[in-house]
């Protein structure tokens, strides 16, 4: 009997960790989904400065001080970026656009060598990061998904 309901709280625990919670091309409450699964603490949703734009920020500092920002417009978020002194969980942030990332950055890493900042576009997919031991940045982006009036370099 032990050993039946281990094996089921096994099953269950890698089941719920392997479930993909989007949070790039997913709806608003993919953000408060991120915030729970990063242990985030939820700073602000910087309304005024997006106002007239189309487009809200929801910004959520994890607990290693690196700041996460989701831009939301339409109810979906188009955009995240992260900048701090480590790394997020870019699993977590990407979503479904997790394999995408993952192939282009291999692609690129063949190509350009294993090291230095990345950047790659594909289909409708953007992908940058870069950094060195201490702070690390990085942003994805749809480009389609980006209002109108806004450009690629709002999104920092």
């Amino acid at each position: 009997m032990k050993k039946k309901l281990l094996a089921m709280a096994t099953t269950a625990c890698c089941s719920i960790s392997t479930l993909a919670y989007a949070s790039l091309g997913g709806s608003i409450p993919t953000v408060s989904d991120d915030q729970v699964r990063l242990v985030a603490n939820h700073q602000a949703v910087n309304q005024q400065a997006t106002a007239g734009a189309g487009y809200t920020v929801s910004e959520m500092v994890l607990p290693s001080k690196t700041v996460v920002r989701e831009y939301v417009a339409g109810g979906k978020v188009f955009a995240v970026t992260w900048s701090g002194p480590s790394a997020p969980n870019v699993r977590q942030l990407l979503g479904a656009y997790v394999d995408q990332a993952s192939a282009d950055v291999k692609a690129f890493r063949e190509a350009h060598g294993g090291i230095g900042p990345v950047s790659v576009s594909s289909g409708d997919f953007v992908f940058q990061s870069g950094g060195h031991m201490g702070f690390y940045a990085g942003r994805a982006y749809i480009p389609s998904a980006i209002p109108s009036g806004v450009t690629s370099s709002d999104i920092r």
